[in-house]
């Protein structure tokens, strides 16, 4: 049996023409429709064989000879070697054209699925192409699918409220995809990212899964810090994971829209003492640096040479374990409950130094902190925190 040869199929009706074979075992049978239909070799027999000898070719060019009609020969004075090597490329030509062997093998082995892979997990990851020179490197860009679904994805970036897409396209069940490489020159590029998720599968029914999209604020300064870069089980090498979703529970990343919170913040009949309301609501969330039962500093000390300052930050991610449920006012007065307790802690401490890390982001964070100082906190004074040592979006209260 090869390619080119006439069959039928013995357990049920139908045939077609041999257009490949995919190992020993298997031969792709193509239907007058085009289809090319994987069946098992010992399933099929040949019913004709296409005759590639020197007198079906020299018939074929020629036509068929009928009773009574003169040779060919008698017309033409040529051999048949040359008749052969005038119509060779002809031939030739259209062999090629016909040819089953160079079409493209539509057969697709079906996903292998794992256990518990019907929930989504996908990670958006940052991997330095040389760790041991992290201050130099570039970076590669990847998407971690650790589900049994496709997913169809765009990642994007933006400047303020405009969006530019990086990549898009499919991404396989069970794999880490490249995405791109780059630059620490495109790192201010990449400040604010988003990626967007459809799932489904291709060869089954599924369950529906809800759009996905996750937005993140990239901190530049993180790309020039060892210790950003952690292990992790879909790298040999230590990477920034992003989580987009988890178990099927999506990320829930700190977006806030700044002038509803400003609407929320100025309102008529409000005083300085806080909502009642919400802190108890923020009150029932267990903070990340908390022990529960034990009292005592739940903020990191750090020291700078004579002086003990207290480093403490308010993203969300930092002081609480989960912000699901949690409204952007609800995530903000938390965070300003923090810091007004921690101020509180270090009333009678003149001098201490206390670095509150709040972000760049949106500003909204801060622009509350500065608030609470020129009306709330007017003794005491407050400046940038030291960029080298704490980034961009870190401000520094000293008691008075």
């Amino acid at each position: 049996m090869k390619i080119g040869d006439q069959v039928r199929f013995l357990s049920e009706t139908g045939g077609g023409k041999v257009a490949g074979f995919q190992g020993k075992n298997i031969v792709l049978v193509e239907d007058e429709d085009g289809f090319q239909i994987p069946t098992a070799i010992n399933e099929v027999v040949v019913v004709d064989t296409d005759d590639y000898s020197t007198a079906r070719i020299v018939e074929n060019k020629l036509g068929k000879s009928q009773p009574g009609d003169v040779p060919a020969l008698s017309h033409d004075q040529r051999s048949v070697k040359a008749m052969l090597r005038d119509g060779a490329d002809e031939i030739a030509q259209e062999a090629d054209e016909d040819d089953p062997s160079d079409r493209e093998v539509a057969f697709r082995l079906p996903v292998q699925e794992r256990k518990g892979g019907n929930a989504l997990s996908v990670y958006l990851a940052f991997v330095p192409v040389d760790i041991k020179e992290v201050t130099d490197t570039r970076f590669e860009t990847y998407l971690v699918n650790d589900s049994n679904y496709y997913f169809h994805y765009t990642y994007m970036a933006a400047e303020g409220n405009s969006w530019t897409l990086r990549a898009h396209g499919e991404l396989e069940p069970n794999t880490k995809l490249f995405v791109e490489e780059f630059g620490r020159d495109v790192l201010n590029e990449l400040g604010k990212v988003a990626v967007q998720l459809i799932a489904y599968k291709t060869d089954k029914s599924f369950i529906l899964k809800p759009l996905l999209e996750a937005r993140f604020r990239v901190d530049p300064v993180k790309f020039y810090k060892l210790h950003t870069f952690q292990a992790n089980d879909f790298f040999e090498q230590p990477a920034l994971l992003y989580d987009i979703v988890v178990n099927d529970v999506p990320a829930r990343p700190l977006v806030i829209d700044a002038k509803r919170l400003k609407q929320q913040m100025f309102a008529p009949n409000t005083s300085d003492a806080p909502d009642q309301s919400a802190v108890t609501e923020a009150d029932s969330y267990v903070r990340r640096y908390e022990q529960p039962g034990k009292k005592g500093n739940p903020f990191a000390m750090k020291k700078r040479g004579d002086d003990d300052i207290v480093v403490v930050d308010l993203h969300a991610e930092a002081l609480l374990d989960s912000t699901a449920g949690m409204q952007p006012i609800d995530i903000l007065n938390y965070q300003m409950k923090t810091f007004r307790d921690t101020l509180a802690e270090y009333a009678g401490k003149k001098g201490r130094k206390i670095v509150f890390i709040h972000g760049k982001g949106e500003g909204v964070l801060r622009h509350a902190i500065i608030n609470e100082l020129h009306y709330r906190y007017k003794q005491y004074a407050y400046q940038d925190a030291s960029f080298q040592e704490y980034g961009y979006g870190a401000t520094q209260v000293t008691i008075k």
